[in-house]
């Protein structure tokens, strides 16, 4: 099953690429995203404002049940502004760059639980390259319009969106078949993350947990 998936993301994921090359279609200022990496989802939420200033957060969690990690980018007039990485978990690691109108480093932090570190030379590099590589990938899903849609599944093709919305998730029965074993264990309603694509849509993530108290809201922004 884990194979069809990967399948079905990669396809909408390079669809979307290919798209991203020659069209921006017309899309609101806030919006979602995501895709299926390696070893886990990644969700992208992000918002374009005046002045060239985009932010973005994406929330990466690994199959493997690790805790979750929340980064913010924030970028002014084209240049990366900050980046703010967020490890939750038993043993939290949350970082924090800030950066001047000119590109420099004028603030650094890790704090572990417990104690606080600088961040090195080698480390920030990677950073400021998570965030183009970042930006890049969000620009081409937006423009091969790979969206994000999440809520509580009521069964069927019927989802309770996080705004308390009743809508119709273009479920196949495939979708359903996994939906039916896995709320089967569940005594709550399952949560459920998908994307849709001109290409397809696709499951990205179903779990008992209520995502829905974390996700960014336009004003969050």
């Amino acid at each position: 099953m884990l194979n069809t998936i990967t399948q079905r993301v990669c396809a909408l994921f390079l669809g979307a690429l290919l798209t991203g090359c020659s069209t921006t279609p017309d899309l609101p200022a806030f919006t979602a995203s995501g895709y299926l990496a390696d070893r886990g989802t990644v969700r992208i939420w992000r918002k374009n404002s005046d002045h060239q200033a985009i932010h973005i957060r994406t929330v990466y969690t690994p199959f493997n049940g690790d805790a979750m990690e929340t980064t913010d980018y924030n970028w002014q007039q084209n240049k990366l502004a900050s980046v703010e990485r967020r490890v939750a978990g038993k043993q939290p690691d949350d970082v924090t760059l800030r950066f001047d109108s000119l590109g420099n480093l004028n603030f650094m932090q890790r704090q572990l639980a417990g104690r606080r570190e600088a961040v090195s030379g080698d480390s920030i590099e990677l950073y400021r390259f998570d965030a183009q590589r970042m930006l890049e990938q969000s620009n081409a899903l937006l423009s091969g319009r790979v969206l994000l849609s999440q809520g509580h599944w009521l069964g069927g093709t019927q989802v309770r969106d996080c705004d308390g919305k009743t809508v119709n998730a273009p479920f196949d029965s495939e979708t359903l078949s996994t939906l039916n074993q896995q709320q089967q264990s569940q005594p709550q309603p399952l949560m459920v993350s998908w994307l849709e694509a001109p290409e397809g849509v696709q499951l990205l993530r179903a779990t008992p947990e209520d995502e829905c108290s974390w996700q960014p809201r336009e004003s969050d922004f």
